[in-house]
C-alpha cells in the first residue's frame, strides 16, 4: 500500500524486489501506473486474497484503511520505517493478524520475507 511510480520511493523499490523474488504483488496507490510488471490499483477490492500487506503510508493516511485491511484477513502486515501505528498494530493482533515493524526491502535481502 502506497505504491508509486517514482523510482526513488521505497514503495517502488519494494514492488521491484518482490517481483524479482517471484512474489505475486497487488500494488495499491493513489495514482495509476505500472511498476515492474505490476499495474497500480487505485480502487480498493475487498475480495483481494493477500498473504502480506506491506505499508508505505504514514499513520494518518493509513487510518481510512484499518477496517479494510483487517477485513482482507492477511496473515501479516508489515509496518515499514515511518509507518508504525501502535493502535492499528494492536487492533491487527486482536484480530489474529501478525503486525510487524520491519523493512520489506531488508527482509527480502536477508531471505526473511
Amino acid at each position: 500500500m502506497g505504491a508509486s511510480t517514482k523510482p526513488n520511493r521505497y514503495a517502488y523499490m519494494a514492488v521491484n524486489e518482490l517481483r524479482e523474488h517471484d512474489h505475486p504483488v497487488i500494488a495499491y496507490g493513489q495514482r495509476p501506473g505500472t511498476v515492474a510488471d505490476v499495474a497500480i490499483e487505485t480502487e480498493w477490492n475487498p475480495d483481494w486474497k493477500v498473504d502480506t500487506v506491506t505499508l508505505y503510508l504514514n499513520p494518518t493516511n493509513q487510518e481510512p484503511y484499518h477496517d479494510r485491511i483487517i477485513a482482507l484477513r492477511p496473515k501479516r502486515v508489515i509496518f515499514n520505517p515511518g509507518t508504525e501505528h501502535a493502535r492499528f498494530m494492536f487492533d491487527l493482533r486482536q484480530n489474529g493478524i501478525v503486525a510487524e515493524a520491519a523493512c520489506t526491502l531488508v527482509l527480502l535481502s536477508i531471505g526473511q520475507y
